[in-house]
């Protein structure tokens, strides 16, 4: 383990992730996920982490592999057309990761989820989170319009409430 790695995450706590993300942002953000669903049949999920735990850390988690775990935790693997997409935001190591699954990854260019995560790291380095999250949301709901448009029937299979871990 790191010893800076491990002090940026004592540092961070969930008083500084609330505000980073306070109520008015998580519902921005929710009104954002809302607003864009309506543009395809995708499903877009936000997470906030504030930190990894010291076990995390002492096995050496990646912000990645991290991001894959709360992908399977909360189900966003579990869409009908597999088409869920996780935007996770790790503040202690201001990290983003977007986990897609494999009915829109394989339908999506990496480079392309790569933009995403660095023009949103942009936003979140100048401290700008609502924005960076809801232009994260607003990119990934592009691709999503573009190999899922909306069908007759389409339901939402995942909140649109990001939630803070």
């Amino acid at each position: 383990m790191k010893l800076a790695r491990f002090w940026r995450h004592v540092v961070m706590n969930p008083l500084r992730a609330a505000r980073a993300f306070p109520a008015a942002v998580m519902d921005a953000i929710q009104h954002e996920i809302a607003a864009q669903e309506l543009r395809h049949g995708g499903e877009v999920f936000v997470v906030v982490e504030a930190e990894l735990t010291t076990g995390q850390l002492w096995r050496d988690l990646s912000s990645r592999d991290r991001a894959r775990e709360v992908f399977a935790m909360q189900g966003v693997w579990n869409t009908e057309d597999n088409n869920g997409v996780l935007i996770y935001v790790l503040l202690a190591e201001r990290r983003v990761e977007i986990v897609a699954d494999r009915g829109i990854d394989r339908k999506v260019d990496p480079q392309e989820w790569r933009r995403i995560v660095d023009d949103m790291d942009g936003h979140f380095r100048a401290s700008r989170y609502e924005e960076g999250a809801r232009f994260g949301v607003r990119k990934v709901s592009d691709l999503l319009a573009t190999h899922f448009p909306v069908r007759p029937g389409d339901r939402n299979e995942l909140a649109d409430r990001p939630i803070v871990l």
